[in-house]
């Protein structure tokens, strides 16, 4: 299947207004690109990533609130759930879902108080952040000591080959299933947009490079079925 370059991001009102024209598909739209197993992953690895019950969660770009979903059935119910996001469209999804203290607001500036957290995570979002350093120190700013980090992120793999799959799989198939799914070209949009940031995301090593120079110990990375990144950190 042939798939053209990827462009540039979006700005971040044109990425607020994509995320909020998506919020009415969106957990139909990761259903569908995780084969069901969405939720699952995402309590399989908050588990590995150490989060317990008791403790107070931060979850940076919480979008509808899948994260925060799986946190609370990990622990079963036993967290305190806070959620960022720029979008109200997708935060009022995540509202309906479960008790959630939320704030408008970026990674790059968390409008939540310093050392209040014991869990810090954030979920297919880090392609999205425009500046790594000043998030990841906001990430350190608000956990406490010994607080610990899980970023989940879907990495191109680095063989010829395994791009070819991977390019065609998400910037053609998924987009194409998307739209015939739901019927609306939001998802298509949104599938498209995921590849595009998928395709021009800097790899791992970027990212453990940028947790260690914002102080972070314990820096690791994981990944599963030759595309889903892990990244684990521990503040000290």
């Amino acid at each position: 299947m042939n798939v053209e370059r990827p462009p540039s991001a979006l700005d971040p009102a044109q990425l607020r207004q994509l995320f909020d024209d998506s919020a009415g598909i969106y957990d139909r739209v990761d259903a569908l690109g995780s084969c069901g197993r969405g939720l699952h992953y995402r309590q399989e690895a908050l588990g590995r990533a150490g989060l317990q019950p008791d403790a107070r969660v931060l979850d940076v770009a919480c979008g509808t609130g899948l994260m925060s979903l799986a946190a609370s059935q990990l622990t079963h119910g036993r967290v305190t759930l806070v959620g960022v996001d720029p979008s109200p469209g997708m935060s009022a999804r995540a509202r309906a879902k479960l008790s959630l203290e939320f704030h408008e607001g970026v990674a790059e500036a968390l409008p939540v108080p310093n050392t209040d957290f014991d869990f810090v995570m954030m979920g297919y979002a880090l392609r999205h952040v425009a500046d790594w350093n000043r998030a990841f120190l906001e990430f350190s700013r608000v956990l406490k000591p010994g607080g610990r980090l899980l970023l989940l992120e879907i990495t191109r793999p680095a063989s010829r080959s395994g791009k070819i799959v991977f390019d065609g799989y998400f910037g053609g198939v998924l987009p194409a299933l998307g739209l015939l799914a739901t019927g609306r070209l939001s998802a298509w949009r949104l599938y498209r947009y995921y590849w595009r940031t998928m395709a021009a995301a800097r790899p791992p090593s970027a990212v453990l490079a940028a947790l260690g120079q914002a102080g972070f110990t314990a820096v690791r990375h994981k990944l599963n079925y030759g595309c889903m990144s892990e990244f684990t950190a521990k503040k000290i």
